[in-house]
């Protein structure tokens, strides 16, 4: 029987068994963690499969890759020093794809940088803050995101958009269909009909079954692969910075929820992998790595970087706590970011393959906002602020035009369904008395 401590967070297991399961969190986050990328570009009106979309796919995982060595090796008061593994967050994507659709790029990415400084000053508060977020209130704005993007999902899926040139008369076609579903077919026999790394990597199994049935539809082009080079640098500020407050509020709004969301996982790492809670300085310290994760990322161009649940859940199957093995597996991101043809790849995928991929990852956020729903007690106060929020979040992103006469930015924020849903979550939360 072996004598390691698999509990203990500073144990480093056997080189032969570290790697695997190193590359087991990779497998298992991959997908999720360049999606936002791919998505945000083409609302920024990139060309699929060209040079700024690779160059966003490269910084999601180069800083994926350098926001969980933040977590696992730390420095002074920043990081958990717990095996969390950080990603490019899908809570950003309603909010950053209507700013860049709108005032483009630059001034997204500006948001992103002072929202993760904000983040960052975050963790010597967030305790003090933890009362704003309850179950209700993060419940109802992962709800709010999942139903957000779904649609994206299904138009991915059916073959694309206006804003990717993709040939109308195409969309819809059995054709694409076909590829779509056989990712979301393939994905779920994984997930349920295997164990262990195979079932955590189950949608990237499924993507490369659609890529390989894309190619044999004629679907798949390699010629950017070709012409990627083997190695890049990122740079400084590639879009520029330009400024403004709208698109800063907004950002930092979706950040507060993000942070909450780390605390909630680095609890839940400490409870799956020692049975125990987190303390006040792993609490801080892993909302100090997230904050300057996002702000570090978006000065070369990456978007904001959050903890991933899923790779909490690999910890909790595993039993081991390690956060050397994580530590990997952040080492393997920062590799395959500096490698353009790794995001070449990616590029050349098809959008029905991404569709497919993102209709059970974008379901599957829904349904994490309704499983914390559950934890709360369905009375008429917690009822109403449920449908009020979400009536209000939801309807103005799908009728834009009823918010018509506001100002630019603030027009993007009322119709990107998760501010508005948050904001009056909160304040609906804190004014209205409880059910006696």
């Amino acid at each position: 029987m072996s004598d390691i401590d698999y509990g203990n967070p500073n144990t480093t297991p056997p080189m032969a068994q570290a790697i695997p399961l190193g590359l087991q969190h990779v497998l298992a986050m991959f997908a999720s963690n360049v999606t936002p990328a791919v998505i945000v570009a083409g609302a920024a009106g990139l060309a699929f499969g060209g040079a700024d979309q690779l160059y966003l796919i490269q910084m999601a995982m180069l800083f994926a890759g350098v926001a969980t060595l933040l977590q696992t090796v730390g420095m002074g008061p920043i990081g958990a020093r717990l095996p969390i593994m950080q990603g490019t967050s899908f809570a950003f994507v309603g909010v950053l794809a209507g700013v860049a659709a709108t005032q483009g790029l630059s001034v997204a990415l500006t948001a992103c940088l002072i929202a993760g400084i904000i983040h960052f000053a975050l963790g010597s508060v967030i305790q003090k803050l933890r009362f704003l977020f309850p179950p209700l209130v993060t419940g109802l704005v992962i709800l709010a995101i999942g139903l957000y993007l779904i649609p994206v999902a299904i138009k991915y899926a059916a073959g694309g958009a206006a804003e990717f040139q993709m040939n109308a008369d195409s969309f819809g076609s059995l054709m694409h269909w076909t590829v779509a579903l056989t990712v979301v077919v393939v994905a779920l026999a994984f997930k349920f009909l295997t164990k262990g790394t195979a079932s955590n990597a189950a949608i990237l199994i499924g993507l490369i079954a659609g890529y390989v049935v894309a190619f044999l539809f004629g679907m798949v082009s390699f010629g950017g692969i070709a012409k990627a080079s083997w190695f890049q640098v990122p740079t400084i500020m590639p879009y520029g910075f330009e400024f403004s407050l709208g698109a800063v509020i907004g950002v930092t709004l979706v950040s507060i929820v993000s942070a909450i969301e780390t605390v909630g996982d680095t609890s839940a790492t400490t409870k799956a992998g020692a049975g125990r809670d987190a303390t006040d300085e792993e609490v801080a310290g892993a909302t100090y790595a997230d904050g300057l994760g996002t702000a570090v990322a978006a000065v070369f161009g990456g978007l904001p970087n959050t903890s991933f649940s899923q790779n909490v859940g690999i910890v909790g199957m595993t039993g081991i706590m390690s956060r050397h093995v994580v530590t990997i597996a952040g080492a393997i991101l920062i590799v395959c970011g500096l490698i353009p043809k790794i995001g070449a790849v990616i590029s050349s995928m098809p959008l029905p393959v991404l569709g497919g991929g993102v209709i059970v990852m974008f379901g599957m956020v829904a349904a994490a906002g309704m499983n914390m729903l559950t934890e709360i007690k369905m009375t008429r106060r917690n009822m109403v602020i449920i449908s009020v929020s979400l009536a209000v979040g939801l309807g103005l992103n799908l009728v834009p035009s009823a918010v018509q006469y506001l100002p630019g930015i603030w027009k993007t924020l009322a119709t990107s369904a998760v501010a508005p849903t948050a904001l009056l979550a909160v304040v609906l939360n804190l004014v209205l008395p409880h059910d006696e």
